[in-house]
């Protein structure tokens, strides 16, 4: 619809419109042989008329009415148009005349679906902010007539970063989902890798292998991350014979097939350390040495507070919990990860193993503030009632 109207919102509102048209026409006439493309159909005729009642006051409309009237929908009764069509939405929301905050927040909510609160759970930013963020973003396609296209090989280049990050913040939700009753979520998860995929066909850049590479490592523990009842399960608790060797194979050989390029930066990195955890059939055995040397390469070549909180979880699995708790304390003090909840539940979680149960308590409950997901939530509970008893 937004390749038809060219219009965001108008797309939005010709799609509702005929599915009211659906709601009321299909109980009574039958469901069409092809739903969709009688929503589309229907919508974009929804759409023109609300152009064209534009058109009335604004008389430049006129020539869009007209462009639209001559345009097909044909295309959608290809499965690889529909394939396309979200390349074709992805570039666009990623196009460079947007800021990179606007091509992130905007790609996430209209293409993937996800809500305002999991967006700015995601960028660590208020739901307010990033409303308007979207809004702004709208506009500017909007007001600068931006394709909804497939760039030119020439010009992937200049979008991949901002569609790479899109891509693996989608991931990121599914493997650790906002809210909901369960930890992970496998539409998103899978959405993303089906995504990651298509890029790699699209453009097989070290990168693009780096980050497919990362989210198939990471995805091959979902299985083992919630208990039988939902729980949440920590890596070190795992019962790794449900790691799905399949995807930890393809993983492993991707990472390989991208250090080989000497061009590799941080997806490729975070997918290295993701295979030597996958290389460790216990917890015990992991390489935690090697795990911080990477996250040394990580940091140098992309400073992140966050990559910082994960380094010292491995200090600490390497070095002791004392180690790792003043690195942890040293990045709350700068107050960046102050609203982001795993930095406090890892500051308990050492505080926890050093005996110091005041202070485990106290981020504990920090913690439990700041997450809405339910299997965290109850995760947290208990921990502080076991240090309650």
């Amino acid at each position: 619809m937004i390749r038809l109207l060219g219009d965001f919102d108008l797309a939005e509102e010709a799609l509702q419109d005929a599915f009211a048209a659906a709601l009321e026409q299909w109980p009574t006439q039958g469901v069409p042989a092809n739903p969709r493309a009688w929503l589309v159909s229907v919508g974009r005729f929804k759409g023109i008329d609300v152009i064209r009642r534009r058109a009335k006051v604004d008389t430049s409309l006129s020539a869009i009415v007209d462009t639209l009237e001559s345009t097909s929908e044909r295309a959608f009764e290809s499965a690889d148009e529909v394939r396309d069509d979200d390349l074709r939405l992805i570039f666009t929301c990623c196009h460079p005349a947007l800021s990179a905050e606007a091509r992130v927040a905007l790609t996430l909510r209209e293409v993937c679906g996800l809500t305002t609160e999991e967006i700015a759970r995601c960028l660590l930013v208020s739901p307010t902010t990033l409303a308007q963020r979207i809004v702004r973003a709208k506009q500017k396609i909007r007001e600068a007539r931006i394709p909804y296209v497939v760039p030119s090989t020439n010009e992937l280049a200049e979008r991949l970063e901002g569609v790479l990050q899109v891509v693996y913040l989608v991931f990121n939700e599914g493997y650790s989902a906002t809210f909901g009753d369960s930890v992970t979520r496998a539409d998103l998860s899978a959405e993303a890798i089906r995504l990651g995929r298509l890029l790699q066909q699209l453009l097989p850049k070290p990168e693009v292998t780096g980050l497919l590479a990362l989210m198939l490592l990471q995805e091959s523990r979902r299985a083992a991350r919630s208990s039988p009842h939902g729980d949440l399960v920590l890596l070190e608790n795992q019962d790794r014979t449900l790691w799905n060797q399949d995807l930890i194979k393809e993983g492993q050989q991707l990472v390989q097939s991208a250090l080989l390029s000497r061009q590799f930066g941080p997806y490729t990195l975070q997918a290295t350390i993701a295979a030597v955890h996958s290389e460790a059939t216990v917890a015990s055995e992991t390489d935690w040495a090697q795990i911080i040397s990477l996250y040394d390469v990580l940091l140098r070549i992309h400073p992140s507070p966050v990559i910082e909180l994960n380094r010292a979880v491995a200090v600490a699995m390497a070095d002791g919990p004392t180690q790792g708790l003043e690195i942890i304390d040293a990045i709350l003090g700068r107050g960046e990860l102050d609203q982001y909840y795993l930095a406090h539940s890892a500051r308990a979680d050492l505080c926890r193993r050093l005996g110091q149960r005041t202070e485990a308590k106290r981020s504990y409950e920090r913690a439990l503030e700041l997450t809405q997901q339910e299997p965290e939530r109850r995760f947290l509970r208990a921990r502080i009632n076991d240090l309650n008893e």
